[in-house]
């Protein structure tokens, strides 16, 4: 299996892997919160949307996609079918107001959107470009590893649900 392919997978296989946790929410939860937990379920859809689209951006050089994020802060009350791009980058905070994010639909439509993406790019991608350092978080890293780390990004992210669907008292997704 090429490399393009393995790095592909791995953000097909947290893609799988995170669907499975959102099994039981809705328009009525997507945005509810838990105590002693730091997101919920739109904003934590939204924010690992963003950053692999990020990713994306650098390899296939295509801007962000304006049907799926929009400028700025979510404004409360303006229901809309797009991310406010400052409502779920790092460092914002989740609020419980379904009026600043998209239905729960659409947050999942956006979520396979940028997975999409990022497996296109990186199946497109050659192999010295997957060895060039990218600038990520204040250092630099080959875009092998930054593809990666967007599958533990997700995993992380995956753990967070799991921990606020327990909050929430949701069904075992096992059961």
């Amino acid at each position: 299996m090429r490399t393009q392919d393995t790095l592909a997978q791995s953000i097909a296989v947290s893609q799988l892997n995170l669907t499975r946790y959102l099994v039981g929410f809705d328009d009525s939860t997507h945005t509810r919160t838990a105590p002693a937990l730091p997101n919920h379920v739109a904003w934590s859809l939204g924010h690992i949307s963003l950053t692999m689209h990020r990713v994306s951006e650098r390899l296939d050089k295509a801007p962000l996609p304006t049907a799926d994020f929009t400028p700025g802060a979510a404004i409360e009350g303006s229901a809309t079918s797009a991310y406010a791009v400052d409502s779920i980058a790092f460092g914002s905070k989740p609020v419980d107001d379904v009026s600043m994010y998209p239905p729960f639909a659409r947050c999942l439509e956006i979520f396979n959107n940028s997975c999409a993406r990022l497996q296109a790019a990186a199946r497109a991608a050659d192999e010295p470009t997957l060895a060039t350092l990218t600038p990520w978080g204040g250092s630099e890293i080959p875009f092998h590893d930054l593809i990666l780390r967007m599958a533990f990004h997700n995993g992380m992210h995956c753990g967070q649900i799991a921990d606020l669907r327990r909050a929430l008292r949701f069904k075992s997704i096992f059961a």
